[in-house]
């Protein structure tokens, strides 16, 4: 996408790198001051009403919002997300990742905004993920500790969700959920279009073939006079005449009528003619 780089030669002196190690160094911090004072959370969550009465920290601490309350599971999200955004950053580079990111923070912000929602990081971390089992879907991951299971699979449950949530839940939810996804949609949503398009088109070629081929008429016998074969008239009997050279097969009504064919025009019928080309130090010679 020629906007990323013509953005990138611009602001490229703005790049935090390896940024998903801060976020998720400063949620530990939070979530370990969080059990000192469980208040503190309360003043960090992006809320829209106090945002408009002056508290603006919020539109950027609300990342750093700990998305679990146990230590064990707090651990194993952090670090996965930390080595998704690792990956991420590693596939596009710095800026890239970091516009990536950016665009999914104001995508929430401005949710929250409109439907008068508290929201967190967790928004921004999906698209995050959906990004990368995209990008990287083969990639198996052990759910549970035991169990391998591919990410694209998880990001078609993810998917699913958000279906869900815009299709059947109130309007708050689904304005979110569309608003989560918007940096997916920007960074990926052409890819998405010309590739539905070409499996749209792959589909019909190969219905379209499927229905040529499955027309085709298929015949063992054919007449050599006429033509005819059983596709034609499945009624029709054929026989091989016992007088002509080679195996010849005949309708019933050609069977007793038709001119038997000498072992020279069966001979002749099936010569190639090949005339030998020239070689020039030959001609030369002559």
């Amino acid at each position: 996408m020629k906007w990323i780089y013509r953005l990138e030669s611009r602001f490229k002196k703005f790049t935090i790198k390896n940024i998903m190690f801060y976020i998720v160094a400063i949620t530990g911090f939070v979530f370990i001051a969080s059990i000192v004072n469980p208040l503190i959370i309360d003043y960090l969550i992006l809320n829209p009403e106090l945002v408009f009465k002056g508290q603006v920290w919020r539109l950027i601490t609300f990342l750093f919002i700990p998305p679990s309350s146990s230590v064990l599971f707090l651990f194993i999200i952090l670090y996965f997300y930390y080595w998704i955004g690792l990956n991420l950053e590693h596939h596009w580079g710095s800026f890239k990742f970091n516009l990536y990111y950016l665009i999914g923070v104001l995508a929430t912000i401005i949710g929250s905004m409109i439907t008068n929602i508290d929201a967190t990081g967790n928004y921004i971390n999906t698209s995050m993920f959906l990004a990368f089992a995209y990008l990287f879907p083969d990639v198996e991951i052990l759910m549970f500790f035991f169990f391998p299971v591919k990410v694209k699979y998880l990001g078609y449950l993810e998917w699913a969700y958000i279906i869900y949530t815009v299709l059947f839940l109130p309007f708050p939810l689904k304005a979110l959920s569309i608003l989560s996804v918007v940096n997916f949609l920007v960074f990926f949503g052409r890819d998405l279009i010309l590739n539905t398009n070409l499996r749209r088109k792959s589909f019909s070629r190969r219905r379209k073939f499927q229905k040529n081929f499955n027309s085709t008429k298929n015949y063992r016998h054919r007449c050599t006079v006429c033509g005819i074969t059983e596709a034609d008239d499945p009624k029709m009997e054929f026989r091989y005449c016992s007088k002509c050279a080679g195996r010849h097969a005949y309708c019933s009504e050609h069977i007793f009528n038709h001119e038997h064919i000498t072992e020279e025009e069966e001979l002749n019928s099936k010569v190639i003619e090949f005339k030998p080309r020239k070689d020039k130090k030959n001609k030369s010679h002559e």
